[in-house]
């Protein structure tokens, strides 16, 4: 089922959790707890977590040269974001969550999944496909920065897959 033009909306119309969000229940979502639909806070601090990983792998692997910077801040962009996806990417796909998710608390799920009921086993991700699609256009930033009406980011809808709290 395609979204629908309604069904679109961005961070104007506030942030999941707000009152123009419902919490994820259209998703089949328990509106609390375990299983819920992560706030934005928490998925913030999994993602820069995440990114300080990235820059640190990519600062012992691929040191910038030219840059006047100290320590981890010197490494390589390019080289930090292909850091960045890789480890997303295999980590999603395998475990669901990267590093960033766990220390928040997090798990990506595949939301025919949710919708269907099955249950997957405790350290399955969603797969290879919606981890690499989610993962190329979270990179992209855009996409991950607007937001449907259940309040997920449309690296999310793409891949068919909702960020949850373990």
């Amino acid at each position: 089922m395609a979204p629908r033009r309604e069904d679109l909306g961005s961070w104007l119309e506030g942030t999941p959790g707000s009152p123009a969000s419902d919490g994820g229940s259209r998703l089949g979502l328990p509106a609390e707890g375990p299983g819920s639909q992560a706030s934005v806070l928490r998925r913030l601090v999994g993602l820069c977590i995440d990114w300080g990983v990235a820059l640190a792998v990519a600062a012992l692997l691929f040191p910038d040269p030219s840059s006047e910077l100290p320590g981890i801040l010197a490494a390589d962009s390019t080289a930090t974001l292909a850091v960045f996806a890789v480890s997303t990417i295999l980590l999603v796909a395998t475990l669901g969550s990267t590093i960033g998710h766990r220390v928040a608390g997090l798990r990506v799920v595949r939301l025919a999944d949710v919708r269907t009921g099955t249950q997957r086993a405790a350290l399955a991700g969603p797969g290879l496909v919606p981890a690499l699609v989610r993962t190329v256009l979270l990179c992209l930033v855009i996409p991950a920065v607007i937001w449907d009406g259940d309040g997920r980011g449309m690296h999310d809808v793409a891949a068919g897959t909702v960020i949850v709290r373990r």
